[in-house]
């Protein structure tokens, strides 16, 4: 009997969890969900025998070591920068581990040891990343195939609200960690266009958008993702000339969202201590320079002519001129920010959320001088607040791509993301199946 561990039972975690004890029975798994709030992790495991809970502390080395020891395949649904330790006892104990984060520096370094000891470290196996590259190499390689030539590659993926739920004017709610959506770009971007590197810093990143058109759902904002250029190599694009991923959100958000970013108040690096004595009004008015008028003029003269009606409504949304009262005591500008939106942005009882993905490929066939441009498109929704696309798009490649592995479809050790035929094809299949469906058109 195979032992299966899942560290983490949050949103995230939820269609993943379901796949697994669903199989679990038929493949004679025993499943182990853990996760500091038990009661959270008995809920996902109620009505299955060969599954149970447990309270979990990542932080607890003797803990986290005798669990491990203890299971054959660990499946970490924990913050990124948490692997590391769970990775380090993975490959001491000779353990496979998974995961739907970026391959860490401190991931890549036990590469080594991992395919010595014929350990699986797999990666990169969620939504974003993880479905992008499976669904960007089915195309790639059959590009390859027909002896094509891959000159542009454009890959923009974002979790959103779906159009029925989208009742607020920015067209958002928080279907996963709102933490790295408070942070996201943070650092500089880079992707390659035309055969030159661009770079584009944090100050300017939420200017320098495109507009995406998704057939039946409109025009979205994408900003570039902080680094292409890794993923030249990664995909076997080494002659490609533009080479960019992105992250979308609603046509409007990102203009609004600069107003932040300009401001500071996505800062994350500083303190402000008796916060709670403050209101959004007074923090905001400590973020601009000293000016006569009301608060929303002083906004409005400092962002200039890039100031308009639609971001005036977004912040009157957020009630960021209405004197409206900060709860945390103390708190960086970026967590008092995210403590407003968590209640703004949250998604209601019954509400859906939507994920988006484009690919967008332009290549030339032997024997065709005509470049040929390829869509790639895919549209999530949700069933409800609980059973969201997010965790769907997250969970089920991954739970996949962990069977698969178990039953052996693919046997490949070290650090590994799903790039490889063996891993992306049956993956895909059983996700059509699942109502996971890419569209593709030619332009």
């Amino acid at each position: 009997m195979v032992k299966i561990l899942i560290i983490g039972a949050g949103r995230s975690a939820t269609s993943l969890i379901d796949y697994l004890l669903k199989n679990s029975s038929s493949l004679s798994w025993e499943i182990t969900v853990s996760d500091v709030d038990l009661s959270l992790a008995k809920e996902k495991t109620k009505n299955y025998s060969n599954a149970h809970a447990i309270s979990f502390d990542i932080r607890n080395e003797e803990q986290r070591k005798a669990q491990i020891q203890t299971h054959d395949l660990i499946i970490s649904m924990l913050p990124a920068f948490m692997h590391g330790d769970v990775a380090r006892d993975c490959v001491e104990s000779g353990k496979h581990m998974a995961t739907a984060s970026y391959v860490s520096a401190d991931m890549k370094a036990l590469d080594k040891e991992a395919k010595a000891k014929n350990i699986l470290l797999l990666n990169e196996c969620g939504l974003d990343p993880g479905l992008d590259h499976a669904s960007a190499m089915k195309i790639i390689d059959k590009i390859h195939y027909k002896g094509g030539t891959l000159h542009s590659f454009k890959s923009y993926c974002g979790g959103l609200v779906a159009p029925e739920s989208n009742d607020n004017p920015w067209g958002y709610k928080f279907s996963w960690n709102p933490r790295n959506v408070i942070l996201a770009g943070q650092g500089t971007a880079q992707y390659l266009e035309d055969g030159e590197i661009k770079f584009i810093p944090y100050n300017r990143l939420y200017k320098q958008t495109n507009l995406i058109d998704i057939e039946g759902y409109g025009k979205f904002d994408a900003y570039a993702n902080r680094d292409s250029i890794s993923y030249i190599d990664v995909y076997g694009l080494k002659n490609i000339k533009t080479m960019l991923r992105g992250t979308l959100r609603q046509h409007g958000y990102c203009k609004a969202w600069d107003v932040f970013v300009q401001l500071g108040l996505t800062d994350d690096t500083s303190k402000i201590t008796n916060s709670n004595s403050l209101n959004y009004t007074s923090l905001l008015a400590s973020f601009l320079p000293p000016a006569k008028g009301t608060m929303k003029e002083r906004l409005k003269n400092y962002v200039g002519k890039d100031w308009d009606s639609e971001i005036e409504k977004m912040f009157d949304y957020l009630e960021l001129f209405s004197n409206k009262a900060i709860s945390l005591q103390e708190g960086s500008p970026a967590q008092l920010v995210q403590a407003l939106l968590e209640e703004k942005w949250k998604l209601k009882t019954g509400d859906k959320d939507m994920i988006v993905m484009q690919h967008e490929f332009e290549y030339t066939l032997p024997g065709v001088n005509d470049v040929q441009k390829l869509d790639s498109s895919l549209v999530v929704i949700g069933k409800d607040e609980n059973h969201t696309a997010m965790a769907q798009t997250v969970g089920l490649p991954l739970a996949i791509t962990v069977k698969n592995f178990l039953i052996g479809k693919f046997k490949l050790s070290g650090v590994q993301i799903p790039t490889k035929k063996e891993m992306y094809e049956p993956m895909l299949k059983e996700l059509e199946e699942n109502g996971v469906v890419f569209k593709e058109k030619m332009n």
